[in-house]
């Protein structure tokens, strides 16, 4: 029994709760419950403390049987079958792969000179290395509605836009997309696929509807994906872009998975690499100076991203690419 452990991950599951459940009722009642139980924490100490997290744990439960419902469901799969739900979430990692997330991204991509060479890091799956082959139903301060060149298909990304957001009239041209992750997860691996389907949250499934119509888009021509590393592979890779092409690093929801030390170290490689920097990150996951605070009631929700471009910081995005507030310059 480790007192000290247990009211360390409490507090992260009670945090989680308060500042980032909101979308889901159901995670947000595991989360408070899970909270206050020291029979679960107790279990859940025994993790190496990066897989105490709420997201992975939760999920790791539902693939093990846990229904979205009462939290005594999810408390009898945790304790009852703890060594499979163990196993799971020592074998897998949070790799959410929220196609959403273009949708606050495009606005950024739209800008720069194209055509562009799309680098992400983190990149799970690389659905979100595919921005020019979603459809896009801008409403709020905007009313935009986007399609590929190809015309309208399965995947179409609703965000609501606040302030004056550049949404552009047109998809940018992509010449070139890979990616970096440690575990990288092939589109053509159903295994892969359905943990992606399980790190969704359970009401949603518009999201998980979108998530499987991404997958389909993609699996024909699937994005090369570097295992590794992100900051020893970074340069490494954006060397190989085309010179004619706008080279664009882009993250999202990656660097909290960095220690402080290895954050610092790929602010400094990113900045070094010709072409342009997008990040799409928790505030205090990566500070960016003149941000200022979150708007109080915006549709981006409480606990929100901010986007920067080359570190100036540019909006505030929904986690899941919901709404976007920009920022008046």
């Amino acid at each position: 029994m480790n007192p000290v452990g247990e009211a360390a991950t409490a507090e992260d599951y009670l945090d989680f709760a308060e500042r980032q459940s909101a979308d889901s009722p159901c995670y947000r009642a595991w989360a408070l419950a899970v909270s206050a139980d020291t029979e679960v924490l107790a279990l859940l100490d025994t993790l190496p403390p990066a897989k105490r997290q709420p997201l992975l744990v939760l999920a790791a439960a539902r693939w093990h049987g846990a229904e979205a419902g009462p939290y005594a469901g999810l408390r009898s799969v945790l304790l009852d079958r703890w060594d499979d739900v163990r196993a799971t979430v020592l074998a897998r990692a949070t790799q959410t792969n929220e196609v959403g997330r273009c949708a606050t991204l495009l606005p950024v991509l739209a800008s720069l000179p194209g055509p562009l060479a799309l680098l992400e890091v983190g990149a799970s799956a690389g659905l979100c290395l595919f921005p020019d082959r979603y459809g896009y139903r801008y409403t709020g301060s905007v009313e935009v509605s986007l399609d590929p060149p190809s015309g309208a298909g399965e995947v179409v990304l609703d965000c609501v836009v606040e302030g004056t957001a550049p949404v552009p009239d047109r998809l940018p041209e992509v010449v070139w997309r890979g990616g970096i992750d440690l575990h990288p997860l092939d589109v053509g691996d159903e295994d892969a696929m359905a943990w992606l389907q399980a790190l969704v949250w359970p009401e949603h499934q518009d999201r998980r509807a979108r998530l499987a119509a991404a997958v389909r888009l993609v699996r024909p021509d699937p994005p090369a994906l570097v295992t590794g590393d992100l900051v020893e592979q970074l340069a490494g890779l954006a060397a190989t872009v085309p010179e004619e092409a706008t080279v664009v690093v882009f993250h999202s929801a990656v660097l909290a998975y960095l220690p402080p030390d290895a954050r610092a170290r790929f602010v400094e490689t990113v900045t070094a690499l010709r072409g342009h920097w997008v990040s799409n990150e928790g505030p205090a996951v990566l500070p960016v100076p003149g941000a200022g605070t979150p708007p109080v009631g915006s549709a981006v929700g409480v606990a929100p991203f901010l986007l920067a471009l080359d570190g100036r910081p540019v909006a505030w995005t929904h986690g899941h690419g919901r709404a976007i507030h920009w920022l008046s310059r």
